[in-house]
């Protein structure tokens, strides 16, 4: 029965950094993945040009830009393995990128170019990798774990679970991490779909439906989180980086603010149409502000009849209310097939911040998306794969 120093599960951002950081400390590792190719998710990421990290990452106020049950667990790996680190490696294989905005980074050319990247630095640290095989079962022994793989059975002295979450099951995502965590004792925080559109009931979307496919400026808020960023009405309801941002935060049941002029001053405006076209309706004032669909929308919604030289300043509040507070109330999401993480995970109560380990089963670890660790959109959760990772090919 073959042995290996460490197996991996998952050939994904967090597995592939792994295997080369411990392969590159002369450790015999194998990478197993029920997918036909690794790093999956790297190829479909930031529109097929990989959203590889985010240069905030690991600033005092990026820290604060990754969810958790406990955020500070995510601080060790990520002071240690920095933004900086993957960007140099990066530039080693000759990959050129830009910043988008908000610190993103972006490849220049395809996202393949990053998997290119990690695969070769897996051979150069001497790792093997085998695809289209899934896990059957693990066991755990006095003297390691054994695996039943639907090619063969192998055994290892350390493990490490880079499964990932439930997201984009079509790409092959399973639950097979927190059935692991589970056999083995460790606790789960609930999972729900993350970075994810959201969704109307069928009165509410019948009208925004009209507006699919338009995109304007907006700062979308829950409680006292708002995120300002492109809004994007869609078929299914609202979408677009701001949506998918505060998706994370939100929860069924609640409302979402929009405001749609974002650092103007809505009051000022409208009472500057009163004054230079008194004799016009309000949706002609509104689509001087914002396209011209939603302009109709919300002129239907506010139903203020009359030309606005007559609107009283009580009825100008009530426009700059909805201009600035556009509040809507979602049912739902889109789930996990189109969410680009999942929220929760393996309970970090579980597992050690140094070194992503199983606090009370020596040689097991979890890093990457099956963590409840999660970032932002923009680079954010890329760079946790990286550090979690990282930080677990230093010792596993």
């Amino acid at each position: 029965m073959p042995h290996y120093d460490v197996v991996i599960l998952g050939a994904g951002a967090a597995g592939m950094m792994a295997a080369i950081e411990a392969g590159k400390r002369g450790r015999r590792v194998l990478v197993v993945d029920h997918a036909k190719y690794a790093g999956e998710k790297i190829r479909i990421s930031g529109g097929g040009r990989c959203n590889f990290t985010n240069i905030n990452a690991t600033t005092d106020k990026g820290r604060d830009r990754f969810l958790s049950d406990n955020p500070r667990f995510a601080l060790s790996a990520l002071s240690r393995y920095t933004p900086d680190m993957f960007i140099a490696m990066v530039r080693d294989h000759g990959i050129t990128f830009h910043e988008k905005t908000l610190g993103q980074l972006f490849c220049d050319g395809p996202a393949t170019q990053i998997n290119t990247m990690l695969l070769g630095e897996m051979r150069k640290a001497g790792v093997t990798l085998v695809l289209e095989t899934s896990v059957e079962a693990v066991d755990r022994g006095s003297d390691g774990f054994s695996l039943q793989l639907s090619t063969s059975s192998i055994t290892c002295d350390s493990l490490v679970v880079a499964t990932g979450g439930k997201s984009i099951p079509k790409m092959g995502a399973t639950g097979l991490g927190y059935q692991l965590a589970t056999q083995f004792g460790l606790r789960l925080t609930e999972t729900r779909p993350a970075l994810v559109p959201l969704t109307f009931e069928t009165g509410a979307l019948d009208k925004l439906k009209e507006l699919s496919g338009i995109a304007t400026p907006a700062i979308v808020s829950h409680s006292k989180t708002a995120f300002e960023e492109a809004l994007l009405f869609t078929h299914r309801g609202l979408s677009g980086p701001a949506i998918l941002q505060i998706s994370s935060y939100w929860r069924e049941g609640d409302a979402i603010a929009i405001d749609l002029l974002p650092h103007q001053n809505a009051g000022e405006a409208l009472r500057a149409a009163r004054k230079a076209t008194p004799k016009v309706q309000v949706q002609t004032v509104l689509a001087g502000l914002l396209p011209k669909k939603l302009a109709q929308l919300l002129g239907d919604e506010l139903d203020m009849p009359g030309m606005i030289g007559d609107f009283s300043d009580k009825k100008l509040a009530l426009v700059e209310a909805m201009l600035k507070a556009w509040t809507l109330k979602p049912v739902g999401s889109e789930g996990y097939r189109t969410a680009e993480v999942t929220l929760g995970g393996v309970d970090t109560r579980d597992l050690d911040a140094k070194t992503m380990a199983a606090r009370d089963v020596p040689g097991l670890y979890f890093i990457g998306e099956v963590v409840d660790v999660t970032g932002w959109l923009g680079g954010y959760n890329f760079q946790w794969a990286w550090a979690s990772g990282w930080a677990a090919g230093q010792v596993a």
